[in-house]
């Protein structure tokens, strides 16, 4: 069976959620990671998580919302992480294209770091123009050993094999579909198999031939075809492997994520 796994899409913002979830299941998509962005919209984020099968939380603290965290925010955070579908701490990092301050930014990233360790979650990381500063911050406080997914990686093969040297796998999006994508074809033709997950970020980074337009879910069968294509692996061992390493990273348990696409967990009303 052909199941891939979306690691990081923002379902609480689109609308006309269920229908959008039925298109996906038919592109073959089995389960879906939402990453939080700020503190306020955590609860409609657990919302869409108990509402649909197959949809997973990484509620965490964006570099762009960090300057609005207070020390309640935090302890939320940490009731949110047990939460039994809450599967990574996300989508935190830092971001060199928002107003808020750097200093604010690297204050809150360091908390997140601290806090994943303390709850066993992985990370799910936004590095815009920061992936150094990042690598650096994540070897003082953890030694690398916290683990998790940079979202959207569009980086250098030599920066890739840094992020994969401290344990983090590359989240592959729509920008491999791109014909000016560059950097990013050679890291997903070079990098261990085992390094490689798939994502949408949708309603963002809409890949070709939809570029311009709302991502949708059911696009992330775009991103698999064209990782495919580069390894020169079938549908069968790209939903194979990347849904093996989205599961082992994440703590899913892959006959779960089969049964929700099966529709043996039946979706709320």
């Amino acid at each position: 069976m052909t199941i891939y796994i979306d690691t990081h899409i923002h379902l609480d913002l689109l609308t006309t959620l269920g229908p959008l979830l039925a298109e996906a299941r038919n592109a073959g998509v089995g389960a879906w990671v939402v990453p939080g962005v700020s503190c306020e919209h955590w609860p409609e984020l657990m919302a869409v998580v108990e509402k649909h099968a197959g949809v997973y939380a990484a509620p965490g603290i964006h570099p762009q919302a960090s300057d609005k965290c207070q020390k309640s925010h935090f302890e939320e955070l940490r009731r949110l992480l047990e939460h039994p579908r809450v599967v990574a701490l996300g989508e935190v990092g830092l971001d060199r294209q928002v107003e808020t301050p750097w200093q604010t930014q690297e204050e809150v990233f360091i908390q997140m770091i601290r806090l994943a360790r303390e709850m066993e979650k992985p990370l799910l990381i936004h590095a815009r123009r920061s992936t150094d500063r990042i690598l650096e911050l994540l070897h003082r406080e953890e030694g690398g050993q916290v683990g998790g997914i940079f979202h959207a990686f569009s980086g250098s093969l030599e920066t890739a094999c840094k992020v994969i040297d401290m344990g983090f796998a590359l989240g592959i999006g729509g920008v491999v579909t791109l014909p000016t994508a560059r950097r990013l074809p050679e890291v997903v033709r070079k990098v261990p198999a085992e390094t490689l997950v798939l994502e949408t970020d949708a309603p963002d980074m809409t890949p070709a031939p939809h570029r311009g337009l709302p991502n949708r879910p059911a696009y992330l069968k775009l991103v698999a075809e064209k990782v495919a294509d580069l390894r020169d692996w079938s549908p069968e061992e790209t939903a194979r492997i990347t849904t093996t390493n989205a599961c082992r990273i994440l703590g899913l348990s892959q006959e779960i994520v089969a049964n929700a696409f099966e529709g043996k967990n039946h979706e709320q009303s």
